[in-house]
Formats: C-alpha cells, structure tokens, sequence
C-alpha cells in the first residue's frame, strides 16, 4: 500500500510539445539515402498515425503539428523511451527494434532513442531525459 501511495505522490513524467516540434518531428520529413521519408507510409493506412504534409510542404503548421504530438504521445511512454514502439521499431535489432519494419532500419544505435529521451519528457522541472542502455 505503501509504495502505490508513494507512486501516486511522485510527480509523473509528461511529455514536451516544443522538444517534440523541433527535435522529434522533423525526422518524420528527413530524406535519408536509400529509405523512404517516416511520413510517406505513417500518414496514411493502417499504419498512419501522422496528419499528410500540405501538398509540396516540407513541415507540418502548428495544429498538424499539436496533432501529430496528440498520436505520438500515445504511441511512447513517457520517460521510459525502451519500452516505446515508435522509438524502438526502427531501430536495428542489435539495438533493440523489431525484426520487420518496412520502412527498412532507419536507425543502427540508440542514439534515436536517447536523443529523443521519451519526446523530452519531465518530471516538474527541467527537462529529465531519460536515457536506455547502449
């Protein structure tokens, strides 16, 4: 009983809309030799969770961008990024991501993952990015 009072009482982490805007989303639109841009497949389907980009823009405006946070903050887990299938599957699987990502291996380390640190997530007060294993 204890510990749940104690973990109710502990200030839970959040997620930072403006670290996301400018650290996470534009590797949604990075053009990446040999790969597809993330925004190409993830904006549309079953598999789309990101608002389209207006026709020849490279960004989103700012309420696509508020609503592309609104999906990706339930596709993470604030302040625990290994446990986050948006950061973890494409990742290669010697650092942890998936077996299959058609998107092919965006990324061979973790550093995705800890530069990200959970979309910039907070514990009241500064940013508290919480970092995985390499």
């Amino acid at each position: 009983m204890f510990l749940l009072v104690m973990s109710l009482l502990l200030p839970q982490p959040s997620l930072d809309f403006d670290y996301y805007k400018t650290n996470v989303e534009p590797i949604f639109v990075a053009k990446k030799a040999g790969f597809t841009r993330c925004v190409v497949c993830h904006s549309e389907g079953r598999v789309g969770f990101l608002e389209e980009l207006p026709g020849g823009a490279d960004s989103w405006n700012d309420e696509q961008s508020r609503l592309n946070f609104e999906a990706v903050s339930r596709l993470v887990t604030p302040g625990d990024p290994g446990t986050s299938r948006l950061l973890m599957h494409p990742l290669e699987p010697e650092a942890g991501g998936d077996e299959f990502h058609n998107g092919g291996r965006q990324f061979a380390g973790r550093s995705l993952v800890q530069d990200a640190g959970g979309l910039g997530a907070r514990r009241n007060g500064p940013v508290g990015r919480a970092k995985i294993g390499a």
